[in-house]
C-alpha cells in the first residue's frame, strides 16, 4: 500500500472519529468558510463547491454551510472576523507538517500550535521551509477489489489522472484539482467512494519506521486537530502496515 494511502486511511479514520465526536460540522465549516474567501459562488470556485459536497455527504444542514460561505466572503460580519494563516514546521522523525487555520487571533493561534508541536520533539519553522515538498493535488479514495483494479487504474489516466496507487482492496487516485470532478463522478459508477478531497501531497515520503516515534507522529496529529482554531494538517510521513496494525491494537 502506498504512503499516501495510509496517510490518507489514518484520516479517514480519524475523520469517522471526529462524526462520532460531534466535531465534523465544525470541521467542516472551517472548510468551507476558508474556500469562500477565494470567492463564495461554488459554480465558479471548484474548491468551494467541493468542500460543500464533501459536508453534504455528511449531511451539514444547508443553514450550516451557508452561514459558512457567508463568513468567508465576509457577508456575516457578527463576532470577530477570521483569517487564514498556515503555519510550517516539523515532527517527530524530521516529518514536514503544513498546519492550516482559520483564527480571530493570530497570537492564540501560533502559541498554541507552537505548544503543541514543542511536546512531541517538534518546532514552527520559517514560512516557505516544508512548503515547497508538497503539491496541492486532488485525491479520491476508493473501494477496489485487486481483480478490479488493473482496469480502472488504465480508465483513470485515459480520464487524466496524473497517478493511481493500488492498495490492499483500494484505489488513490491522483489528479489535478480541475480533473477531480470529471474523474470522481466517472470511476463513483464503478467502485464505492471511501474518500475525496483537495488537498497538500508531498513530493517523497518520509518513512517512521519504529514504533515509538509513530505513536507520537499520529498523538501529534490528534492534539494539533483538536485545537479549534485547527482547520487542516497536511504531513509527508509513512508508517509501515505493521506498525500501523500494532498501533491500532
Amino acid at each position: 500500500m502506498s504512503g499516501h494511502s495510509k496517510w490518507h486511511s489514518i484520516k479517514h479514520k480519524k475523520a469517522a472519529t471526529d462524526a462520532a465526536r460531534g466535531k465534523v460540522f465544525a470541521r467542516h465549516a472551517k472548510l468551507i468558510t476558508i474556500a469562500a474567501k477565494s470567492g463564495g459562488n461554488p459554480e465558479k470556485n471548484p474548491t468551494l463547491r467541493l468542500t460543500i459536497e464533501k459536508a453534504k455527504a455528511d449531511n451539514m444542514p444547508n443553514k450550516n454551510i451557508e452561514r459558512a460561505v457567508k463568513k468567508g466572503t465576509g457577508e456575516l460580519k457578527e463576532g470577530a472576523q477570521l483569517e487564514e494563516t498556515t503555519y510550517e514546521g516539523y515532527g517527530p522523525g524530521g516529518i514536514a507538517l503544513m498546519i492550516k487555520c482559520l483564527t480571530d487571533n493570530k497570537n492564540r493561534t501560533i502559541a498554541n500550535v507552537r505548544s503543541v508541536l514543542s511536546n512531541y520533539e517538534g518546532r514552527i519553522g520559517e514560512k516557505g521551509c516544508v512548503g515547497w515538498m508538497f503539491k496541492i493535488r486532488g485525491l479520491i479514495i476508493l473501494e477496489a477489489p485487486p481483480q478490479e483494479q488493473e482496469e480502472s487504474t488504465l480508465e483513470a489516466i485515459d480520464l487524466g489522472a496524473e497517478d493511481v496507487k493500488t492498495g490492499k482492496d483500494t484505489l488513490e487516485v491522483i489528479t489535478s484539482v480541475e480533473n477531480l470532478e470529471k474523474i470522481k463522478k466517472k470511476l463513483e459508477e464503478r467502485h464505492s467512494l471511501r474518500s475525496f478531497e483537495i488537498t497538500y501531497l508531498p513530493d517523497n515520503d518520509v518513512l517512521i519506521n519504529d514504533e515509538k516515534t509513530a505513536k507520537k507522529a499520529l498523538q501529534l496529529l490528534d492534539e494539533l486537530q483538536e485545537d479549534d482554531d485547527v482547520a487542516e494538517v497536511y504531513s509527508n510521513f509513512d508508517i509501515p502496515e505493521e506498525i500501523l496494525t500494532t498501533l491500532d491494537q
